[in-house]
């Protein structure tokens, strides 16, 4: 058995899903599905890693050949886990790690690193992939619902998860590498209870600047992320549940300049003008940045996995950015809802709401880059 450092790895045998800071030894990982693949023909593997956190430790899958073989809690501390053994020799075979759990906004100390593998065979290349996608999303994004039994309502890591999930099913239809940035209860102009300062977009420049605390700031969280060194072809935003969940929630959070933050609804129920405005323009100066970051890039808006009462608002949102901009390459994807047969763990989507969104949107992307 040899050890290796990812850093003594050749760069075109190891693949790294996720943003990162480019530190290798070792290798953090912070957003959901973030992780490590690598190309071995070996009977045994191990991985090192090490884990820290408060209240909700972190969880990861192990994938052969495209396939989960493994899911497991990581707990505190620095170890060898094993990744398979008795296999043959002879046979070259695909392995990933996948971080299953967000990255944990408030609690400083949660992180997971990898610092290499205990091999008994070789490494090869990793075959490149077709094409890029980036994911931005809250709760739905970051996989929670997918694991865990529907009666399941305790919101713990173990719910979290990155295979039965609508970005690795659509990655794997399209042979695509592919980033998460998302966070559960977060939206584009505030959380679900009316929290701006838990605005994705406010973050979305950095590595992982909304957990750049004790071992991921050491990590580089909190540094600007290079958009020319992964520059994608396709960005999906799905935000929009947790901002027209506050409309209905009572103001109690101050904005950065001291104001009351309040998202109104008229008597009727229907969304007050000057609320939905301020969620509108939230909504196209993300859809600005996104593009002055992805200058390439369709960008699909996707929603509906939850429900669709901001429909309407983000078509108009679309439309009005696309007169004022000309940028053509923005769409709308419906989404179809959970149901009671679709639904997950915690009231979120499970695996089968997953798995139409992911249909849905491969569809698309096969049709927009006309493949």
């Amino acid at each position: 058995m040899k050890e290796y450092k990812l850093g003594d790895l050749p760069e075109s045998s190891l693949h790294i899903y996720g943003r990162n800071s480019g530190i290798l030894d070792p290798l953090t990982l912070f957003w959901t599905a973030s992780g490590v693949e690598v190309c071995v023909k070996a009977s045994e593997l191990w991985e090192e890693v090490e884990a820290g956190y408060d209240v909700y430790e972190p969880w990861i899958s192990i994938l052969i050949d495209h396939v989960p073989i493994s899911r497991q809690m990581v707990q505190k501390g620095r170890y060898w886990i094993p990744v398979f053994r008795s296999l043959d020799k002879e046979t070259l075979r695909t392995v990933r790690i996948s971080k299953d759990v967000q990255p944990m906004s408030d609690e400083p100390g949660s992180f997971l690193k990898i610092h290499g593998f205990r091999i008994d065979g070789e490494f090869y290349p990793v075959e490149e992939k077709k094409m890029k996608i980036e994911f931005v999303g809250d709760s739905i994004t970051s996989g929670e619902g997918t694991e865990g039994a529907k009666r399941e309502l305790c919101w713990s890591s173990m719910v979290f998860g990155s295979v039965n999930h609508y970005a690795f099913m659509t990655a794997e239809a399209l042979d695509a590498d592919y980033h998460i940035i998302s966070q559960s209860g977060w939206g584009v102009l505030s959380s679900w209870d009316g929290n701006p300062k838990c605005s994705l977009p406010k973050y979305y420049t950095q590595v992982c600047g909304l957990a750049a605390d004790g071992e991921n700031a050491a990590a580089g969280a909190g540094k600007a992320w290079n958009f020319k060194a992964w520059q994608p072809d396709v960005v999906v935003i799905n935000l929009g549940t947790n901002d027209e969940s506050a409309f209905s929630q009572p103001a109690v959070f101050y904005d950065d300049n001291g104001k009351l933050f309040d998202q109104k609804l008229d008597a009727d129920g229907s969304y007050e003008a000057e609320s939905a405005k301020r969620l509108r323009d939230a909504m196209k100066d993300f859809l600005k940045e996104v593009r002055q970051c992805n200058p390439a890039a369709e960008i699909i808006w996707a929603y509906g996995m939850l429900g669709t009462p901001l429909k309407d608002l983000i078509e108009e949102m679309l439309d009005e950015y696309q007169r004022e901009s000309g940028d053509a390459a923005v769409r709308f994807v419906e989404l179809i809802p959970a149901t009671p047969d679709t639904i997950g763990s915690r009231e979120h989507p499970g695996a089968r709401c997953h798995r139409q969104a992911a249909e849905l949107l491969t569809a698309e992307i096969k049709k927009i880059k006309k493949i």
